[in-house]
Formats: C-alpha cells, sequence, structure tokens
C-alpha cells in the first residue's frame, strides 16, 4: 500500500486548553471550563486593551474571541472576569507541564510547540503507561488536571502532521479532548474536511490561492496533480499536498539546521511616531540591545538591517507599508559603531511618515575572538570604550537593565525601561496571588 514506506510512529500533540485564562482561573480557585473569563491587556500599542485569552464559557456566553476583541466588546455584565496578563505565570505553568511530559517520554521526545503546546514522540514509551495508545493519552491528561488544575486537548497519529490536525479539528470537539488520526483513516479524517482554513499552515490567502487553482476541500487538495501544485506553489504546494494525505516525514530528535544565524529585536511603538527625534531614540534603544545581545553570544556582525512599519494612514498615503534595508558593515558588536549606522540607513529611507513598527537584524555573524583596532582612533579611546560596553553589560546582567540606562531613554518616545518589565510583550506579574 501507498503508506507502508511512510514512518510510522506514535505522536501526541498536546495543547493546554484556552491556557492563560485557564491558569488565572485555577490561581483564583475557578474552574477553568465553566468560569467566564478573559485575560485582558491594556498596553498602549493595543488600542485600547486586546483580550488575549478567553476561557470556553467566556467564547460562549459573550462571543469573545482571543486576540480579536477588544475592550470596547466587553460586556457590563457582573459574572465575567477581567484579568490583567501574567507571563511570568504562564511560562512557569508551560516549564511544569513539559516536565509532567518527560515523565512519559525522553527529554528529546518532548518538544515544546508553543507556550501552550508540545508534541510528545511516544513510539519507544507508551506500552509502559496503558494497554492502549488512547488509553496513555487519558492518563497524560488525569496527571495534569490532578497536579496543576489545568485541562488539555489531545491529538494522536502516526506522525506530527497526523496529530496537529487530530488535534485541531477533532480533539477540541470531542468530549473526551482526544482526537485520532492514522494513515488508514485519513480519507475519513482528513479527506472530510471541507474548509481549507481549519488544516493547519492554510490561512485565507493560501486558501484564495487554492480556489484559483479549483481546489476547495481537502479531498481536491489530495486529488490534484502534485507538479501543477509545486509549479504554481513552489515547494509549499508539495507541503501542502503531503498533508493532504496526511503525510509527514519529520524527526524531531534531529537537530534543525538553520540555513544562516542572525540576531534581532523588534517592537511595536506604543502610539503612531512622528518626529525624528522620537524614532531615532527607539532605533538607538533596539540597536543597543541587539550590540548586547551580540556581546552575550560573543559574535560580531558583518550585516545589518534596519526594519520600519508605516502606520495604517500612512501606509495608506505613501503606498507602501514601510521599507526593509540592509547594509554590510565591517565585523562589529558595538553600541556606538551599529547605531550610526542605523540612523544612517533611517536617515537615507525614510521622509517623514508617520511610524509604528521597528525592527533590527544583525547577520553574518563571525566569532568575536579579539578586538579589530582601526588607524583613525587611538588604541586607548578603542579599548576603553570596549571596556565601557562590558562594563554596562556586566551591570544589566547583575542587577537588572533599569539599573543603568542611557539618558535618551528618559526623553519623550523612550520605550527601553518600560519594555525591560514586559515578558513576550505583555505584563509579566506575579507568578502568584
Amino acid at each position: 500500500m501507498f503508506f507502508d514506506q511512510e514512518p510510522h510512529g506514535v505522536f501526541f500533540l498536546i495543547d493546554n486548553k484556552s491556557f492563560y485564562s485557564s491558569c488565572e482561573a485555577v490561581a483564583r480557585g475557578l474552574n477553568p471550563l465553566k468560569v467566564p473569563l478573559v485575560v485582558l491587556s491594556e498596553a498602549e500599542n493595543t488600542n485600547g486593551g486586546l483580550i488575549l485569552a478567553t476561557s470556553p464559557e467566556a467564547k460562549q456566553l459573550f462571543h469573545l474571541k482571543a486576540n480579536v476583541s477588544r475592550k470596547r466588546d466587553l460586556p457590563n455584565d457582573p459574572r465575567l472576569w477581567v484579568v490583567p496578563p501574567r507571563m511570568n505565570l504562564y511560562i512557569q505553568r508551560n516549564l511544569q507541564i513539559n516536565y509532567i511530559f518527560h515523565q512519559f517520554a525522553s527529554e528529546k521526545e518532548v518538544w515544546p510547540y508553543s507556550i501552550d503546546e508540545s508534541i510528545l514522540d511516544m513510539t519507544h514509551s507508551w506500552r509502559l503507561f496503558g494497554n492502549s495508545i488512547r488509553e496513555v493519552a487519558r492518563l497524560i491528561q488525569k496527571t495534569i488536571r490532578q497536579q496543576l488544575g489545568l485541562y488539555t486537548t489531545v491529538g494522536i497519529g502516526d506522525n506530527p502532521v497526523q496529530a496537529k490536525l487530530a488535534l485541531d479539528n477533532y480533539a477540541k470537539h470531542n468530549h473526551e479532548l482526544i482526537g485520532e488520526i492514522h494513515y488508514e483513516t485519513v480519507p475519513d479524517k482528513i479527506w472530510s474536511i471541507n474548509e481549507l482554513t481549519d488544516v493547519w499552515g492554510i490561512g485565507p490567502r493560501m486558501a484564495k490561492r487554492l480556489n484559483r487553482l479549483q481546489i476547495h476541500n481537502m479531498y481536491e487538495l489530495a486529488h490534484t496533480n502534485p507538479y501543477l501544485l509545486q509549479q504554481n506553489l513552489g515547494v509549499i504546494g508539495s507541503q501542502l499536498f503531503a498533508t493532504a494525505w496526511g503525510v509527514d516525514r519529520t524527526r524531531l530528535t534531529e537537530p534543525i539546521k538553520t540555513k544562516e544565524a542572525s540576531l534581532g529585536n523588534s517592537q511595536v511603538l506604543p502610539r503612531d511616531y512622528l518626529t525624528q527625534n522620537e524614532i531615532e531614540t527607539v532605533i538607538k534603544e533596539i540597536g543597543e540591545q541587539v550590540a548586547a545581545r551580540l556581546r552575550h553570544h560573543h559574535k560580531l556582525a558583518g550585516c545589518l538591517s534596519l526594519s520600519i512599519g508605516f502606520s495604517y494612514a500612512a501606509a495608506e498615503t505613501d503606498g507602501r507599508s514601510g521599507f526593509h534595508q540592509a547594509l554590510k558593515i565591517e565585523p562589529t558588536n558595538d553600541n556606538q559603531a551599529l547605531t550610526q549606522q542605523l540612523l544612517w540607513l533611517f536617515h537615507k529611507n525614510w521622509d517623514g511618515q508617520a511610524v509604528r513598527n521597528i525592527g533590527v537584524y544583525s547577520s553574518k555573524l563571525s566569532p568575536d575572538t579579539g578586538q579589530q583596532l582601526n588607524l583613525f582612533e587611538s588604541p586607548l579611546n578603542q579599548i576603553q570604550h570596549s571596556k565601557l560596553n562590558q562594563v554596562i553589560d556586566e551591570i544589566h546582567r547583575r542587577f537588572g537593565f533599569t539599573k543603568l540606562v542611557y539618558a535618551t531613554s528618559l526623553l519623550p518616545g523612550g520605550t527601553a525601561i518600560e519594555r525591560a518589565a514586559l515578558v513576550g510583550g505583555h505584563n509579566g506579574g506575579n507568578s502568584y496571588e
């Protein structure tokens, strides 16, 4: 049979149901499936507050959606709990959950997929914990529920993509919160999916491209000529064809090889930045962060790039969403050298547009094996400047970023001090009440 030559294993993709809101509910002694609760970020750059997570009850009662609904959509209902995010709590719970996973599979067979999802390769260990694969999945669910109070959904498959499709399309809608797809059930479980956007890896834009090829569901995708898909969609076309057949040859235990290492930082500004001084302040702050990361990893950057995203109104007027420019430089990780080049790129390409996003990225990395002196500055000054950067890095490492900041971060528009208290762009909060 066609599938006989494909890799066969036992994979679980486990999702923590409504993770942020569930963590908050449990911390308050509430049942995460029965309390209407939302996690609301009130950062300025969310235009009044964005709902980051909703409990199942909040979705059902008030039709609120995570990362879509905003503060203005909240009903005036005393039953609804509205709480701020606490990223440190969610990270701590994620570590505790993955520690439980390590009791069922070896460390190299547990792959955290996101803060609320993990892939487990149970091929070699599931028989140690039950008489059936489904029984082991229920045991993992029960263990997490008993120890942490959280509910989990489990997708089971012969490979990771089957487990992912089982999770998204069946487990989340099953009273046991478990779904399964295997090679022999591909026609029933995958080809029966009528909405392309219900499938992992297919967004609205990709669905429209597939529609133009007369592909409207997974059955049609599976029975389209794969060479036609590759011709029109490139490599992604071949990947989608494989997904439609439930084929995935990924080996999770093999290290991922990246084409080229890079280091960078970016941020969404809390409002539209209109003045040159304010924009330059943030560019300098991000450039200094990237320089510090380079020094931490003992790397020098040979290429520097600046990404500027315009505000919505500016993009409508300009016809561009922003600009991205790169520049080859002499390898360095010095604050001043990097920020000077970034500001040069900015001045060369900016023409007064309102800015809402700024990103700085470094590439062409090489080992920092010693300081390269130049002929245009005294060696003593260059050595002292390098030592100053190292001293500042050490103070930040030992006492925290906000204990020593550049005066420019105190100017209007500076964001570094405020962002130092954030985790993943949101309030870190205390781990416990």
